[in-house]
């Protein structure tokens, strides 16, 4: 229970920190391949997008993912934590503190099961984040309106579109994030100047250190995953043509391949990897110091 209630509050205090960057990220992810780009770079991006809504635009639809926030660190951390008592209990039964590839291991898997619940709440997500054209002198559609349209176009199962691209970027995002954490916390316990456990708590400043280096390695290392995952949850369903194919994530990923190559791959990734650090650094501070504490 604690693992939930913290990780829900710490994953939405990193939300409100992130959120304008993310946006952005979206935004420079999903313009289309056969036009000419609308936004040179995330500067751009950010003066563009505040000349036409300010602030607001920027943390527009930001209910979703405070939502998916809490949903997605809360689940992390609690299977996480599960996965490691498990592995503790049956498979390293004497052990204080698990092997390194076995944490990143027990992130991968963790990641994997929170990608099932955070695919809908991306979807409706970066759909919000978008511009839309049609919108103009008319209130853009909200998430209950964005989530029937989906529900009318294609089905029950149209909420996991892109579902491919956030498991690959949960299951090695969570492993690097995990692993990187973990990693960084055992080289400070290593030289730090007192003996300490492996359980020990470390100084505020060296988990946010940590927890920068883990958020940097989680969206770097699996960016494209995720560039893939928002134009396919981006693409405008009402005018796909009724016999039009569907869309693949392998058959989105070969067309941005051949459009942009490797720099579109990562259009977006360095405002991405900005605003993770602070965030990641700040979700994991807030997080052990609540275990700390209570």
């Amino acid at each position: 229970m604690k693992d939930i209630v913290f990780g829900s509050v710490a994953g939405m205090a990193g939300k409100l920190i992130e959120y304008p960057f993310d946006t952005v990220k979206v935004r420079l992810q999903s313009q289309p391949e056969h036009l000419p780009l609308r936004y040179t770079g995330p500067l751009d991006c950010f003066r563009q997008s505040f000349q036409v809504d300010g602030v607001r635009g920027l943390y527009r639809g930001i209910s979703a993912p405070m939502t998916g926030a809490a949903v997605e660190t809360s689940c992390l951390f609690f299977s996480y934590r599960l996965i490691q008592d498990a592995l503790k209990a049956n498979v390293f039964p004497n052990v204080e503190q698990l092997p390194l590839w076995v944490l990143v291991a027990s992130g991968a898997a963790s990641g994997s099961v929170t990608s099932l619940a955070l695919t809908p709440i991306e979807l409706i997500k970066c759909k919000m984040q978008v511009p839309v054209e049609s919108a103009v002198g008319h209130k853009a559609p909200g998430p209950l309106l964005l989530m029937a349209s989906i529900f009318r176009h294609e089905g029950i199962m149209g909420f996991w579109r892109g579902q491919m691209g956030t498991l690959i970027r949960e299951t090695g995002g969570s492993a690097a994030w995990f692993g990187g954490y973990e990693g960084v916390s055992s080289l400070f316990r290593r030289y730090s100047s007192r003996p300490s456990s492996a359980t020990d708590s470390l100084p505020v400043h060296q988990q946010m250190i940590a927890g920068a280096a883990a958020g940097i390695s989680y969206n770097f290392l699996f960016f494209p995953a995720d560039t893939i995952k928002s134009r396919m949850q981006t693409e405008d369903i009402s005018r796909r043509p009724t016999n039009g194919a569907r869309q693949t994530f392998w058959s989105v990923g070969r067309a941005l391949w051949r459009q942009q190559g490797l720099k579109g791959m990562y259009r977006g990734c360095g405002i991405t990897c900005l605003r993770s650090a602070p965030s990641s650094a700040f979700i994991f501070a807030v997080y052990e110091g609540l275990r700390q504490n209570f």
